[in-house]
C-alpha cells in the first residue's frame, strides 16, 4: 500500500482529529452539566435511572456521551490510522469508505455494552429491593467489583486486547476489509478488543458514582496511558494495585465507599 501525498495525508487526519476532540469536549460539557443538574445521590444508586419516564433512553443517552467523552480521545490513534489508510487509497484511485462508518460502528458497540450494563443495574436494584442482605452488603459488593477490576488488569485476556489497541497500524492492516461492510466489520472487531480491554472500568463507575466527573476523568487518563504512552504497562500495574487495595478496604470498611456512606 503506497503512501499518499504528504499534504493531503496531513489535512485529512487533522480534520478528523479536530472533529474527535470537539465531539469529546462537547460530551464532557454535557456530562458536567448533567452532574451538576441531577441528584447525584440517586444517580449513584441508579434509582433515578430506573424510576424516571424513558429511563432506558436517559441512561443510554448519558452512556453514549460518556463513551464519546472517554473513548474518542483514547481511540483517536486507531481512528486516525484508518483515515490515513483510506486517504492513501483515495490517492491511488481506489474506493474509499468514510471514517465515520468505522467510528460509528465502534461507538454503537459500546452503546450496546451500555445497554447490557443498564440491564444488570436494573436487575441489581430489583434484587436489592427483594433482599435485605443484598441491600446491607451493596458497598461490599462494590468493593468486590473494584477488586475484580484490579485483578483483571493483570490477566492474559487484558494483555491480548490491549496489545491490539496499542498497535493501530498492525491492527488495521491485519484486520483490513474493503468496502462499507469491511469498515463495519473492522469497527466491530476493534470495539470488541476495546471492550475486552476496558469493560470493567465502566462497571466500577456504578459503585464509585456514574456522574462522578473526577472518576470519569481518571478513567480517561488511565485508558489513554495504557493505550498510547510508553509507561502504559506501569500505569496498568499501578491501577491494578490501587483498585485491589481500595476494593479490599471497602470490603472491610463499607463507609470508605463515598456513594454508600
Amino acid at each position: 500500500m503506497q503512501a499518499a501525498a504528504p499534504s493531503h495525508m496531513a489535512r485529512v487526519p487533522t480534520a478528523i482529529l479536530l472533529s474527535l476532540l470537539l465531539l469529546a469536549a462537547a460530551a464532557w460539557a454535557v456530562l458536567v452539566w448533567q452532574s451538576e443538574g441531577l441528584d447525584t445521590e440517586h444517580m449513584d444508586h441508579v434509582e433515578m435511572l430506573t424510576t424516571m419516564d424513558m429511563r432506558a433512553a436517559l441512561f443510554l443517552a448519558i452512556w453514549a456521551a460518556m463513551m464519546v467523552a472517554i473513548m474518542f480521545p483514547t481511540a483517536a490513534p486507531m481512528i486516525l490510522t484508518f483515515a490515513r489508510v483510506q486517504a492513501g487509497r483515495r490517492q491511488q484511485g481506489k474506493p474509499v469508505v468514510p471514517t465515520w462508518i468505522f467510528t460509528g460502528t465502534y461507538l454503537a458497540l459500546w452503546v450496546a455494552f451500555g445497554a447490557l450494563a443498564y440491564g444488570a443495574a436494573v436487575a441489581a436494584q430489583e434484587l436489592a429491593e427483594q433482599s435485605m442482605w443484598f441491600m446491607d452488603n451493596m458497598a461490599r459488593i462494590g468493593g468486590g467489583v473494584l477488586m475484580a477490576a484490579g485483578v483483571y488488569q493483570l490477566t492474559p485476556l487484558k494483555n491480548i486486547c490491549l496489545s491490539k489497541c496499542r498497535s493501530p497500524l498492525s491492527f488495521i492492516l491485519g484486520a483490513w476489509r474493503d468496502g462499507y461492510g469491511g469498515a463495519v466489520r473492522m469497527g466491530l472487531e476493534h470495539g470488541l478488543y476495546c471492550i475486552g480491554c476496558c469493560w470493567l472500568f465502566f462497571l466500577i463507575i456504578f459503585p464509585l458514582g456514574m456522574m462522578n466527573i473526577a472518576v470519569l476523568a481518571a478513567i480517561t487518563a488511565l485508558i489513554f496511558a495504557e493505550k498510547s504512552l510508553r509507561f502504559g504497562h506501569q500505569a496498568r500495574v499501578a491501577a491494578a494495585a490501587l483498585l485491589v487495595a481500595y476494593g479490599a478496604l471497602v470490603a472491610f470498611v463499607p463507609d470508605a465507599l463515598p456513594t454508600m456512606a
